[in-house]
């Protein structure tokens, strides 16, 4: 599989994934400055706040020998702001850029964009869509973490039904075996029935259970993510949701000895800075590890 565009997850296979985290150990330690992909420049056009796939996108085109031309907050600093169309911007960067990275708030939006580009795109999150790179660089922090991707019991916590993370690993969660999924999450925000019929269909096994500390002793990840107001349609439904799950060092002390805890960041108040110096914490190892996966995809799609 050698994609144009990294738009899903429905794009992957198991070989394909397998041969991407190969490829991103070795970029790891690749020396610099080098020369991988000089000359070529890389245009990152987010529609969306971003601090981490951002900045891991332009690190790892920066690590690759190329150069970042850069648009943030593009929905209020742009030309959107004046009505051009994704399409209409995609087709403008494409003659600057050698590959875009998109964030956009509109599911769908990074599919409309590789539908017409003549350049790479890759999706840096859709709305409450996908974030196929973050699920990625997730399975890849398990792999690294755990030393596998199969025969594990995932807790996925928090937003489940706007968090294109979660998601997105989930939908992931197809090309494994022995994986079971076990959705944590406030009755206002449950998993979507798209990602339950794919996993069906898929045959991975799930179940739904509201109490984070009965499964904390039984799971090898939990997966936290943060309730985000921004997708919310109002501040009661939002409260509503909010702080129902926080990992704090009680919590902590019911996890089993071996499992390790993830969140693709930024957090609130889910999980507390006590615990960070816990080795199972591993999310700011998660977000280190986004900028080699992110460089693998890099070095893939700009040949």
């Amino acid at each position: 599989m050698n994609p144009q565009h990294i738009v899903e997850v429905s794009q992957f296979d198991r070989g394909f994934v397998e041969s991407l985290f190969v490829s991103a150990d070795q970029l790891r330690d690749l020396p610099r400055p080098s020369t991988l992909q000089a000359g070529k420049i890389l245009a990152t056009i987010f529609y969306e706040p971003s601090t981490r796939t951002r900045l891991s996108f332009e690190s790892a085109m920066l690590r690759l020998g190329g150069q970042v031309i850069s648009t943030e907050n593009a929905r209020e600093f742009s030309s959107a702001i004046k009505g051009e169309t994704v399409e209409d911007t995609v087709m403008m960067a494409s003659g600057y850029a050698d590959a875009i990275v998109i964030r956009h708030f509109e599911q769908g939006a990074a599919a409309r964009a590789a539908a017409v580009s003549p350049v790479p795109i890759l999706n840096a999150g859709d709305g409450p869509g996908e974030h196929p790179t973050q699920a990625l660089l997730d399975l890849y922090t398990i792999q690294h973490e755990l030393g596998r991707i199969d025969n594990l019991r995932i807790a996925l916590v928090g937003d489940l039904r706007y968090g294109r993370t979660a998601r997105s690993l989930a939908l992931l969660s197809r090309l494994t075996t022995g994986v079971e999924l076990i959705f944590v999450s406030p009755p206002q925000v449950p998993m979507g029935d798209d990602i339950r019929a794919a996993l069906d269909t898929a045959g991975i096994p799930y179940r739904d259970e509201p109490n984070l500390a009965k499964v904390l002793p039984d799971v090898d990840v939990v997966y936290q993510t943060r309730v985000q107001k921004e997708r919310f349609a109002s501040e009661d439904e939002y409260r509503a949701a909010k702080g129902t799950y926080i990992l704090d060092r009680s919590m902590y002390d019911r996890l089993n000895a071996n499992a390790v805890v993830m969140h693709p960041l930024p957090r609130v108040d889910e999980i507390t800075t006590e615990v960070d110096s816990d080795p199972r914490s591993a999310y700011f190892r998660q977000a280190r590890n986004g900028v080699f996966v992110r460089m693998a995809l890099l070095n893939l799609v700009l040949g």
